[in-house]
């Protein structure tokens, strides 16, 4: 059995296409989707989005929140951003970071402290992804 998979975000659509398991980081931790799996509506922290195929390469994504639903043959990422992991640039991952660590320590008030956290959480979750694959290579 398969589900079909469509990751989307306010660009595109960034990959359609079957899976066996599909593997996202969701607001309460990473949550695994095989076929038949039950309804679920959930949102997504900024993390990596896995897409297993029987017999092929593992699919790899960064997406930087947004919604998850699935449906028992059906997986939709609906993403506020999104990239395939292979093409995120280590260096500016890292810079992202100081800059979101340089906001976070200047922030003033509540609005900008939780903007400044958000940006941070996205970028170092970013640069772990990166990391990550590097380690693996």
């Amino acid at each position: 059995m398969k589900l079909h998979v469509d990751l989307v975000s306010a660009e595109g659509q960034i990959y359609s296409g079957s899976a066996t398991m599909v593997f996202v980081a969701a607001e309460m931790g990473e949550v695994g989707i095989a076929p038949r799996h039950a309804p679920l509506l959930t949102r997504m922290r900024p993390g990596q989005v896995r897409i297993q195929e029987e017999g092929q390469e593992e699919q790899q994504f960064f997406v930087s929140g947004g919604v998850l639903e699935v449906q028992p043959h059906l997986v939709t990422v609906m993403a506020d951003t999104a990239e395939r992991a292979a093409d995120i640039d280590e260096a500016a991952a890292e810079k992202a970071k100081q800059r979101a660590e340089e906001k976070v320590s200047k922030a003033e008030d509540k609005v900008d402290i939780a903007k400044a956290q958000s940006e941070l959480a996205e970028a170092a979750a970013r640069l772990h992804l990166v990391k990550k694959l590097r380690s693996t290579q």
